[in-house]
């Protein structure tokens, strides 16, 4: 069990941590014809809006109440009951988000209270759904952000099994879709990770309803037609009310378990939890979990992809073994990274996480500081390798070590949130990846000389070298 270090400063030096708004407005993003409204001021929104069109390189929708320096003191009640009015008659979306941010939460707002103040003054926009979630930036990270998000909409969108079984007039309807299995994504799923998540699902012949699909929304794809002031993809509304008729729930992920308590509460559906998909132990429960819930064997593909990622361990275990890794990654993504890592030999000398969470205790390392850059900074001079986002260059920079990318943002790298880490393929080309920068740190290595030659270029004579007693 590993060692949580408390921090021990009273501010960051070269953040690590992404806010919690931002996380739960990606949340959002992965839902169908929605748009996130952040509850804050303009420089909220606009800083967060910054980070996705740079980390994504598409045109993100994204509001805010706009809040300034009168309503922060005298009240900015009618900015939300206003702002939702404003969006419901311009873009008619079919969900919108509200999340709070640290202005609004200071101010003590009570954002349920607004959305239940905007459907007593406007009942006409009763069918599009509204969901309020707090998520001050002052604490937890992107990933508690994300994971507030997806157990609001859950909590907003999903009908209680009960009210499904009365409007049906039968029974308990949890598993009448015999094919449909529920997947909650955690925020270190990119939307590359979604779309091959989705194929390992239907190559067992099930139809999975990704709750939120950000692979189906944010992956990059070109549109037909005009600019869309929402989100072009996603988790559509229907799907997710359907989700108390799924067989099971697949949960990705730690951060996700109250979520995931709260689904199970609702509909009754079980579900089969996973800290994350990175390395062959996780890919095979993964894959027996997906065999068990089909009743087929698993698929010739799925098999030659096992075979391949194990012919690439092989490969790689002379750069993978014993190699000094440095990670500063949100929690559910660290121990992914580090339990993939430590099962191929590697050491893992300084983690590093923006936030504290019940799966850092499990992270197969001594210590796990929760802190930023600069604590990595201090704890990785062994390090041969530095994992994060694209804020820790300048930390690999001075550490004179290479940085992998991953996590959010990357801003100085494109296709970063096309990127697959997950299954037996995302682990392959991880592999591949890692080995392939450890080879490149050792160009520099000098020729080796013996000590029984006089210089490179001369043979030695008889005796030469030879120490005489």
């Amino acid at each position: 069990m590993a060692e949580i270090l408390k921090r021990t400063k009273a501010l960051a030096v070269s953040p690590l941590k992404v806010s919690q708004p931002i996380g739960a407005s990606l949340a959002f993003l992965g839902l169908r014809h929605a748009i996130p409204m952040l509850h804050g001021s303009q420089g909220c929104t606009a800083f967060g809006k910054v980070f996705f069109v740079r980390h994504f390189r598409e045109p993100i929708p994204l509001q805010t109440t706009a809040m300034d320096q009168v309503s922060s003191v005298m009240g900015a009640d009618e900015n939300v009951v206003e702002g939702l009015k404003t969006i419901c008659e311009k873009n008619a979306p079919e969900i919108i988000g509200l999340p709070t941010t640290g202005l609004s939460e200071t101010q003590g707002t009570d954002i349920r209270r607004l959305v239940k103040m905007f459907r007593e003054q406007y009942p006409q926009f009763d069918h599009i759904a509204v969901v309020p979630v707090n998520t001050p930036d002052y604490t937890g990270s992107l990933e508690s952000g994300f994971a507030l998000a997806v157990e609001a909409i859950i909590e907003t969108l999903v009908p209680e099994n009960s009210a499904l079984a009365g409007r049906r007039q039968k029974g308990s309807v949890a598993g009448r879709r015999h094919k449909q299995v529920n997947v909650l994504a955690s925020a270190a799923l990119t939307p590359g990770d979604i779309e091959a998540l989705k194929e390992w699902i239907e190559a067992f012949g099930l139809r999975p309803v990704v709750l939120p699909d950000i692979g189906d929304s944010l992956d990059g794809h070109l549109m037909d037609g005009k600019f869309s002031a929402l989100t072009v993809g996603g988790t559509p509304k229907a799907e997710i009310e359907t989700m108390g008729e799924s067989i099971a729930t697949l949960v990705i992920g730690r951060s996700l378990n109250r979520a995931a308590d709260a689904l199970k509460r609702r509909t009754a559906v079980p579900d089969f939890r996973f800290d994350h998909l990175m390395g062959l132990d996780a890919c095979d429960t993964f894959t027996q979990t997906l065999a068990q819930l089909s009743g087929q064997p698993v698929p010739t593909r799925i098999e030659r992809q096992r075979a391949q990622l194990q012919d690439a361990m092989v490969d790689t275990h002379f750069q993978t073994g014993l190699a000094r890794v440095a990670l500063a990654l949100d929690p559910d993504h660290l121990i992914g990274f580090a339990c993939f890592l430590t099962g191929m030999g590697a050491e893992i000398v300084a983690a590093v996480s923006p936030a504290r969470a019940d799966v850092l205790a499990d992270m197969p390392c001594n210590t796990v500081q929760i802190g930023d850059l600069e604590d990595l900074e201090h704890a990785a001079a062994a390090a041969q390798i530095v994992i994060s986002n694209s804020h820790a260059v300048g930390t690999a920079e001075r550490l004179g070590v290479p940085l992998l990318r991953a996590g959010f943002p990357q801003y100085d790298w494109v296709g970063g949130y096309a990127r697959t880490w997950i299954g037996y393929r995302g682990g392959r080309q991880a592999l591949f990846d890692f080995a392939n920068i450890i080879l490149s740190q050792h160009h520099d290595t000098p020729a080796y000389q013996s000590m029984f030659r006089a210089n490179s270029g001369e043979v030695p004579q008889a005796g030469a070298g030879v120490v005489k007693h």
